[in-house]
């Protein structure tokens, strides 16, 4: 009944293969919740990998229907030790993106686990599968050294995370008395650098939408019609470019957050932002007076997605009669989000550019949420982690990506802590998905030692 056992008995869980053909198995499930076809497949994740996995470890289970009829179900999971213990809520989603099948590396398949190295390749080994199979191996090591955790656990898993958790924050509203916790600890999203923990207190929002010139029926000889008629794809770019500068600065007043105090570049600073895997960032880039981190950690960010006008595959000479693009604002805490597309529109029509339409997703996106560096319980994981990793995390206000973390705050009151177990370069959202196998075995010590810590009793309470 050591701390020691416990992290040693998930290293061997490790060790000994299981926790990757554990993972294997949760891959082999087609779990895409943007294809919908693929919806009886999310039920059965829960059903035959989750539900018995938790049984085993004590929890009891409930499978519940999605309150929005486009998303997935959901599982709660629960194992009650006693009504003055304290409460941890940890969450994973199950669901994972499109396959992309006919674009991955020859020799690796979106649903088989494969070895290569130190990498694990396969859709959800990073995303989320691999994440809350740590966090889930973690608590079992806990319960096998010391046959008890020494606090409550509910364990929340979503599977319709990827399609902006349709019916989450309606399920919580519902369910809040099952959801009741001292804090959420939970994990997704990359480390900053794979040899060392991250840990970070919410996230960005996103606001997605499309920007639209919609001219006339068809399209025109563009040598009979050129000069005479209006090119919407002309009209468009303009409009784009009025957006930010040529270095991609917000040039919408209400875009620019006024949340970067102080105390946040100070938890900021000297973190590092560049990496040996992945693209090389480009230094001139972005709000020129503020580093890299602050960019990417404490400022909002414009992004065009996906741009058409005609056929681009097979183009014709005519002048088209519409153009689309996809857009996305990534903003963090200080952003008026309800200012957001109506302060678009006010600057479109400034600049006569009153012929553009905005025309928002139907998909969801989540608000941005941020918790205090110096709040107790992020001081706590901290000293865990520190301790079992021998040096001190990196800690992030925020994550630059967006999750879920709303519903969390929001509607459940909570604190909310992750430890991501990926990395910046893993191919998240993209073909060649993978984990890697050294952070995973360091991943699982961690979170041993953290669950192992808090069930000594000494944890912030709510």
């Amino acid at each position: 009944m050591t701390r020691d056992a416990a992290i040693e008995h998930v290293s061997t869980y490790f060790d000994e293969g299981s926790f990757v053909s554990d993972l294997a198995g949760l891959v082999a499930f087609e779990t895409e919740s943007q294809n919908p076809v693929q919806q009886p497949e999310l039920y059965r994740y829960l059903k035959e990998a989750m539900q018995p996995r938790f049984e085993a470890a004590g929890f009891t289970c409930e499978i519940y229907d999605n309150p929005n009829p486009t998303g997935g179900p959901l599982l709660i999971a629960e194992r009650h030790e006693g009504d003055g213990l304290p409460t941890v809520l940890t969450y994973g989603h199950g669901d994972v993106i499109r396959a992309q099948t006919d674009q991955w590396r020859e020799g690796l398949h979106p649903f088989k686990l494969v070895e290569d190295g130190d990498k694990l390749y396969g859709r959800g080994t990073a995303d989320n599968k691999g994440q809350h199979l740590i966090n889930l191996a973690a608590l079992e090591a806990v319960i096998a050294a010391r046959g008890k955790l020494g606090f409550n656990s509910r364990f929340i898993v979503e599977m319709s995370e990827e399609v902006g958790s349709s019916g989450l924050a309606e399920f919580f509203e519902a369910q809040k008395e099952k959801l009741t916790a001292d804090v959420l600890i939970a994990s997704d999203g990359p480390r900053l650098q794979p040899d060392r923990p991250t840990m970070f207190m919410g996230s960005r929002g996103g606001i997605t939408f499309d920007l639209v010139v919609d001219l006339r029926e068809g399209a025109h000889h563009s040598g009979n019609w050129g000069g005479l008629l209006a090119d919407p794809a002309m009209i468009l770019v303009q409009a784009l470019s009025t957006i930010t500068d040529a270095r991609g600065q917000l040039k919408i007043p209400e875009w620019r957050p006024t949340s970067l105090t102080p105390a946040i570049r100070e938890a900021l600073d000297g973190l590092p932002i560049e990496s040996e895997a992945g693209p090389e960032i480009d230094m001139h880039w972005g709000e020129e007076s503020l580093t890299p981190a602050e960019r990417a950690y404490g400022w909002n960010s414009f992004a065009i997605l996906a741009m058409t006008s005609g056929v681009p595959e097979a183009p014709v000479n005519a002048i088209s009669a519409k153009a689309r693009a996809a857009c996305q604002l990534r903003y963090v805490v200080g952003t008026d989000a309800e200012a957001v597309l109506p302060s678009l529109r006010r600057h479109l029509d400034e600049h006569g550019f009153e012929k553009v339409q905005i025309v928002p997703h139907e998909r969801g996106f989540f608000r941005a949420t941020r918790l205090d560096p110096d709040h107790p319980w992020v001081t706590y994981v901290k000293d865990s982690l520190t301790r079992t990793g021998g040096r001190e995390p990196h800690v992030l206000p925020n994550l630059a990506g967006s999750l879920p973390n709303d519903s969390f705050t929001d509607i459940l009151g909570l604190p909310t802590v992750w430890v991501p177990h990926s990395y910046r370069a893993c191919s998240q959202h993209a073909p060649n998905e993978h984990a890697l196998k050294s952070l995973s075995r360091d991943a699982l010590r961690l979170m041993a030692g953290l669950f192992w810590d808090i069930g000594e009793g000494d944890c912030p309470r709510r």
